[in-house]
């Protein structure tokens, strides 16, 4: 076994297990964690307790003169002093000073060696140790002989409540980040995920002083050239389903950044919804989910198969697995600059083109707008869809202004000649209940004349209302969708609707205006 001393983090517990691999977590899970399993698609089943998502709400960032300028106060980044994180990081390490035995993961963010950041994991339960084995670049035996000072460290106590009396909490949850002493504090919450984002966290606050853009997007490669794409949009817009594209190299799923030099993946996993996964809709996360994955909060049948229907747990079931457990993945996962951006957006109104070509403004506009709209629960009686929005499509794990992140998509864009396209995998020929959702077949169609160029010198038509260019021309979808209202049956309930989604539009802009350009402002919709 890897010896590690922790005493320079306050931890004085003798049993250490540094960097196991899968086979010890395994063991370890099934013999001192609370209900672990095995499925029998070989996956390491754990459960995370009461808290099956994230707490937004209660994550705390130290207000610090160094870095206090930098970041975007309020909802996303709620202020805490010194003396708080101090007195939570203090009852983190209380905790961890009682277990009998700790797990250490050091790995690495970011698959580029030059921007790579050294991450420190220790935690209390194996299942969070594999989790982030999982998530995280696993490094060599020569990679950790090398480690060296970590760049970033992870205390999870998320076992040990917070005590509510001290300053800022908001529950006995806490998530509690310091730029400055780069580290993180996990206290009453148990769900992995929160490391995982904590260290994109980190990711988009020292990026950008970097000159490198985090980004919240999938990215797939062209397996002869090598140049990529990236995939933006959020939950059900598809994402995750049409990176799975084996005409192409998956550069990872989630968390991505670009650089000087092009781009790489964040990550050295894939963290999945499992929700009513099958073999025939996503044939590639199912297979993944084997010896070396984790379940996270599913239910098994008595033959220990996994029930992806039921959701008594959550409806936030989750797959960890590492990426090269995808037969497509480019290991190590980088790639040559975007030829192509693509906003992907599930537009519920019926209004959005199934495809539109953005201009360097327009494409700033719904970068910070991140719109999608859901079909709301029939549960009140309410069938109107509801829109969405969340600045540069991943506002709950933004640090700086949503402008700084769009100032240096556009820079870019420009600097490495990359078109910009906005997808709608929502509803054409009305909306919701009226219209039809745009096929998954039409949609890769578009994203396939995408990336072989031909959507570049397609005929297009300006849009009155967004004035974007609307794309009126793509091999193998029927023209009559391309335009929607064209596809409308009732043309003036299409002028109502259109402008409506406008006003919703340019209301949730005002909060950003304040930092955009002139361009960027004359790029909202005309009502």
């Amino acid at each position: 076994m890897h010896k590690i001393d922790l005493t320079q983090h306050g931890i004085s517990v003798s049993e250490v297990h540094y960097n196991l691999p899968p086979s010890a977590l395994y063991e370890h899970s099934i013999r001192y964690e609370k209900n672990a399993t095995i499925a029998e698609n070989g996956a390491l089943v754990a459960y995370s307790g009461e808290k099956t998502g994230r707490s937004p709400k209660d994550k705390r960032v130290v207000r610090h003169p160094a870095s206090e300028n930098d970041i975007w106060w309020g909802p996303v980044n709620i202020p805490c002093d010194d003396k708080t994180f101090a007195i939570n990081r203090q009852r983190a390490l209380d905790y961890l000073n009682t277990r009998e035995r700790l797990y250490c993961f050091d790995g690495f963010a970011g698959w580029d060696p030059r921007y790579r950041i050294k991450v420190r994991v220790i935690c209390s339960r194996p299942y969070h140790a594999l989790f982030m084995h999982t998530m995280l670049i696993r490094p060599t035996k020569e990679d950790l002989k090398n480690f060296g000072t970590p760049d970033f460290v992870i205390f999870n106590a998320g076992a040990f409540p917070a005590n509510r009396l001290t300053t800022g909490m908001g529950s006995t949850t806490s998530i509690d980040l310091s730029f400055e002493d780069k580290e993180m504090v996990i206290l009453g919450t148990e769900y992995a995920g929160e490391m995982k984002k904590g260290v994109f966290t980190v990711a988009n606050y020292f990026g950008p002083k970097r000159g490198i853009l985090s980004m919240h997007c999938s990215a797939t490669a062209d397996k002869e050239t090598g140049v990529s794409s990236l995939l933006f949009g959020l939950s059900g817009t598809g994402k995750t389903t049409l990176s799975a594209d084996p005409k192409r190299h998956l550069i990872g799923d989630d968390e991505h950044c670009w650089s000087g030099d092009g781009i790489f993946n964040i990550e050295g996993g894939c963290y999945a919804k499992a929700i009513n996964l099958t073999p025939e809709n996503e044939p590639d996360i199912f297979r993944a989910l084997r010896f070396g994955a984790v379940l996270e909060n599913v239910v098994l049948d008595e033959d220990h198969d996994v029930d992806y229907t039921d959701t008594s747990i959550t409806q936030n079931t989750r797959g960890a697995y590492p990426i090269e457990f995808i037969q497509n993945a480019k290991i190590p996962c980088v790639a040559s600059h975007p030829s192509d951006v693509i906003f992907l957006t599930c537009d519920a109104f019926g209004i959005l083109p199934p495809v539109s070509s953005l201009s360097p403004s327009h494409a700033m506009y719904h970068f910070i707008s991140g719109y999608t709209a859901k079909v709301a629960g029939t549960e009140m009686g309410i069938t109107e869809p509801q829109a969405t929005f969340s600045p540069c499509f991943g506002g709950p794990f933004l640090v700086w202004h949503p402008t700084k992140y769009a100032e240096l998509l556009a820079e870019k864009m420009l600097t490495h000649n990359a078109r910009v396209w906005l997808v709608n995998t929502g509803w054409g020929g009305g909306g919701y209940g009226v219209g039809k959702r745009i096929s998954l077949k039409n949609t890769r169609a578009i994203i396939d004349a995408i990336h072989d160029g031909s959507l570049a010198n397609a005929n297009t038509e300006r849009d009155p209302v967004f004035g974007f260019e609307v794309v009126t021309e793509c091999p193998n979808v029927p023209a009559e969708i391309l335009v929607p209202r064209n596809a409308w049956a009732d043309k003036s309930d299409y002028e109502a609707t259109a402008k409506k989604l406008a006003g919703l539009f340019n209301r949730n802009f005002e909060t950003y205006a304040a930092g955009a350009s002139a361009e960027v402002k004359a790029a909202a919709p005309k009502v």
